[in-house]
């Protein structure tokens, strides 16, 4: 249990002013996310706020990734809004308190290293489209209360904080590190505004954000299996679209800071703290890509930014609104699109040409489906369907056969390959049946029988021997395949022949 209480890595030096100050940008930038959030779902702007306070700093304490920033998210915003409509607010509080089950399940269970099936291209066309949906995302910005596009000199007095704001966060650097650029900008643009009176759009013309602890709150709903039926669909969704969007996070974040994060511990800290969020008023969410760059990208590397970054945001809702409801929006948009450009892989574009075209098409497909459909699940989950069929129709077609006839009359194929099921078609064209002598040995020292389809496979080729009085025999079969053979009596009968110069290695019963 001691592995889940370290609050800071003490592997490494903790630069404390990079964290606090880290910390404090996070927290400004996660106010108007969550309440986006929470009105796109049909909730309160507190039941956002909440779950992003719950959210960073359950995962932040726990998590496996020091320096990950979570929150209430677009992805479990767009799954919980229908359950809004059809049965209230009370639901996707037991919704989000099951979604937590799961994914400590996952994480219990290990299922974190499935994220190793997720191809590089599925992770480039991740992070791009997620950078285009943090873009297009900031256009409600430019539009009014009534949802109308600004014009005249607001939109020309929005654009030009935008761009200052822009233009700090991209120079500051250049000049100082003492303090980090997007706070810096924001502080900024914010004095500009207060002491020059500029009328410009603010957080609180979004919404209020004042309110007081999050209150714990059993969800009132019927507890029995009717009630199940109707939140567990959702609770998978939710439990799903989370883990995939924080162990996405979690490897981008380790190959920006060259470290290793624990993508399990990640998913039993998401369920605790999607548990404690559907407790506290809370709907839900998981790792946050956005913020998490904003925080890396000011140096913090430890725990201690995320739990500033949650307090702080916890001290704006009890104590702060009046002030931070006075913050224009541009210098949170201007932030929000530096961390899109930022995100985006541009060496993508360079890497077009060295790609195979099928990498080049599983990048552009989830990049097309995140920003389309803003289903980030989906969009990972197509990637892999399509870098699977694409890898098992390459090796289809890389099978062969080498063929002699020994001293004794006896006929070898040495196959070369994967024989399973995309690959048995080629296979069985190897073979001559009718010409072949009365003896043959098939040889996979150079092979494998991958599944049951390669099993069939065999037991197929043999009855043709059979049927015309030919007998064959197996050879160099690694331990996994005799295993499969073993398991597959009943499918097939045929003689493993032992090669005294090759020593199989058996499993012990």
């Amino acid at each position: 249990m001691r592995k889940y209480l370290n609050l800071f890595d003490l592997s490494q030096k903790v630069n404390y002013k990079n964290e606090v100050l880290s910390g404090l940008t996070v927290a400004l930038a996660l106010v108007p996310e969550a309440v986006a959030f929470a009105i796109i779902a049909g909730l309160d702007p507190l039941t956002g706020l909440y779950a992003a306070f719950v959210m960073g700093l359950v995962t932040s304490i726990l998590g496996g990734r020091p320096g990950m920033i979570s929150g209430a998210t677009g992805a479990v915003a767009i799954v919980i809004v229908s359950l809004v409509i059809s049965h209230g607010v009370e639901y996707v509080f037991a919704t989000v308190i099951l979604a937590g089950l799961l994914q400590m399940g996952a994480g219990l269970l290990r299922l974190g290293k499935l994220m190793r099936l997720v191809p590089q291209p599925v992770i480039l066309g991740f992070v791009n489209g997620l950078a285009i949906v943090i873009f297009l995302s900031q256009m409600a910005s430019f539009k009014n209360n009534d949802g109308h596009w600004m014009h005249g000199e607001n939109l020309y007095i929005l654009l030009a904080l935008v761009g200052l704001t822009m233009l700090i966060i991209w120079l500051l650097p250049k000049l100082s590190k003492a303090i980090p650029a997007s706070l810096f900008a924001i502080l900024s643009v914010f004095a500009l505004v207060y002491f020059l009176g500029i009328e410009t759009k603010t957080v609180g013309d979004i919404a209020s954000i004042e309110g007081g602890f999050p209150p714990f709150h059993i969800p009132d709903i019927a507890w029995n299996l009717e009630t199940l039926q109707i939140i567990f669909p959702y609770a998978a969704i939710v439990a799903g679209v989370g883990l995939i969007e924080s162990l996405l996070t979690l490897n981008i974040i380790d190959e920006i800071t060259e470290s290793r994060g624990r993508g399990n511990k990640e998913a039993v800290a998401q369920g605790i703290a999607n548990i404690c969020s559907g407790f506290f008023s809370g709907m839900g969410g998981c790792a946050m890509i956005g913020q998490s760059l904003i925080n890396i990208s000011a140096g913090a590397r430890a725990r201690l930014s995320g739990i500033v970054a949650a307090v702080m945001l916890l001290m704006f809702i009890m104590f702060g609104a009046s002030i931070i409801e006075q913050v224009p929006i541009a210098a949170l948009t201007g932030l929000m699109i530096m961390v899109a450009i930022g995100t985006f892989e541009w060496a993508s574009f360079r890497a077009f040409k060295r790609m195979p075209k099928s990498d080049v098409l599983v990048m552009v497909v989830v990049t097309f489906v995140t920003v389309v459909l803003h289903n980030l699940a989906l969009a990972v989950l197509v990637g892999v369907i399509i870098s699977a069929l694409v890898f098992a129709w390459d090796n289809a077609k890389r099978i062969r056969a080498r063929k002699h006839i020994d001293e004794n009359g006896a006929k070898h194929y040495e196959i070369y390959g994967p024989l399973f099921f995309g690959s048995i078609a080629v296979f069985n064209e190897k073979f001559d049946v009718q010409n072949d002598p009365e003896e043959v040995i098939i040889d996979f020292a150079e092979s494998r029988v991958v599944d049951m389809s390669a099993i069939e496979a065999l037991n197929k080729i043999t009855e043709r021997y059979l049927k015309v009085g030919k007998k064959v025999h197996l050879k160099h079969l690694s331990p996994d395949c005799r295993k499969l053979l073993k398991n597959a009596d009943k499918l097939i009968e045929v003689n493993v022949l032992e090669d005294p110069t090759y020593k199989l290695v058996v499993d012990k019963v």
